[in-house]
């Protein structure tokens, strides 16, 4: 049953996160760039509960994005499920308890959304790859933006998700080191 409610609410959290996206950071654009707290979530949910779930809720979180803004379905599905996966993977070799480890994951995983969310795009919808130099403007502006939401949203980030961890690893302790 804690389990349920906690997957509720991170679909809850994606609505939310979806609307601050959507409204509140349309103020607060630089070259028409704003934050991604997309990949912040995904990279969360894998760091905490693991690669199964960061892919899973990577998938799930993508595929809403991109039926609620209309792009080509599968895209951002792709590229958030191999974010998650990969937070799962760091989980066992990185620090959680670090801010600087956190932002510096942070940073490499909007460097590998948005190459490859670019990449895809290029491929599929034949895309010129000649404006490579919007792509390098976008990325600094989003990196620094993600940064500095995460260093803001850290502490609660960290709280939320060891009592997540904590409840879907309870019996998986000693395991985790072994």
């Amino acid at each position: 049953m804690k389990r349920t409610l906690i997957v509720i609410c991170l679909i809850l959290i994606f609505f939310i996160i979806y609307f601050l996206q959507s409204n509140f950071f349309n103020w607060f654009t630089i070259g028409g760039v704003k934050p991604n707290l997309f990949i912040i979530l995904s990279l969360f949910i894998g760091l905490f509960l693991g690669r199964k779930y960061g892919l899973c809720f990577g998938i799930i979180y993508g595929f809403l994005l991109d039926s609620l803004i209309g792009r080509n379905i599968g895209m951002s599905s792709v590229v958030l499920g191999v974010i998650g996966l990969i937070g799962g993977y760091i989980d066992k070799n990185f620090s959680k308890d670090s801010r600087i480890m956190v932002m510096c994951i942070v940073m490499i995983a909007t460097i590998i959304y948005e190459v490859m969310l670019y990449i895809i795009q290029s491929v599929v919808l034949s895309y010129d790859l000649s404006e490579i130099g919007t792509l390098i403007k976008t990325l600094i502006i989003e990196v620094i933006y993600n940064i500095i939401i995460t260093i803001i949203i850290y502490p609660l980030m960290k709280k939320a998700g060891y009592f997540i961890q904590g409840t879907f690893k309870e019996n998986n302790i000693l395991t985790r080191y072994f």
